[in-house]
């Protein structure tokens, strides 16, 4: 990402363009660093987001963890007295145990599925892959946002040689640059994941 001393020497590319005779790439040197600096900042944006979304999923996952692993527990402690159940020839205490059966299999139930509390294993699997979905989302939009800003820079670079060189070839190479980076930035905002196979997702 272009820090204040890159983006003074775009404004310095540019005054020289300027100084030089050349306004149209002075504009296209000032037009291309006030995208980068778009491009940037919401490049930057996503993958903060991205990374919040990263740690509720992987938070998430982990409580999932914990919860089926009470479950397993509670399920077998149930499946382990029902056995015993049959051995049991005192009806009191085969009542209590068979109640106390009944309370851990409800108990393993609700851990499976609870709407209510929107806790049970089943709640918090769709929760982590909607954060995951999420995550993925703004991290695709982050790629895109720092292709732009490549191609924006690269295209700074184009313009301020063309300068140096005069050569008119160098200033269409970077409007056509430039325009690459709108389209990934334009990608960024309204289609995303265009270009997701790329990164094999």
């Amino acid at each position: 990402m272009a820090g204040p001393h890159e983006n003074l020497e775009h404004a310095e590319h540019a005054e020289h363009a300027s100084h030089g005779g050349n306004k149209k790439i002075a504009l296209l040197i000032s037009v291309m660093a006030l995208f980068l600096a778009f491009s940037e900042t919401l490049g930057k944006s996503e993958q903060t987001a991205g990374i919040a979304e990263n740690i509720k999923a992987s938070d998430t996952w982990n409580f999932f963890q914990a919860k089926t692993i009470r479950q397993t527990a509670l399920r077998t402690a149930a499946e382990g007295m029902a056995t015993q159940l049959a051995t049991i020839n005192n009806d009191e205490a085969k009542a209590a145990m068979t109640k106390q059966i009944e309370a851990w299999r409800a108990t393993v139930a609700r851990y499976e599925s609870d709407p209510k509390e929107k806790d049970g294993r089943k709640e918090l699997r769709e929760l982590a892959e909607h954060h995951e979905h999420i995550r993925d989302l703004h991290l695709a939009r982050y790629h895109l946002y720092e292709f732009a800003s490549a191609a924006f820079q690269i295209g700074i670079v184009l313009a301020s040689a063309e300068v140096i060189t005069s050569m008119v070839v160098l200033g269409w190479l970077s409007g056509l640059v430039g325009i690459f980076g709108l389209g990934f930035m334009g990608l960024g905002l309204w289609a995303p994941h265009a270009l997701s196979f790329l990164g094999g997702h």
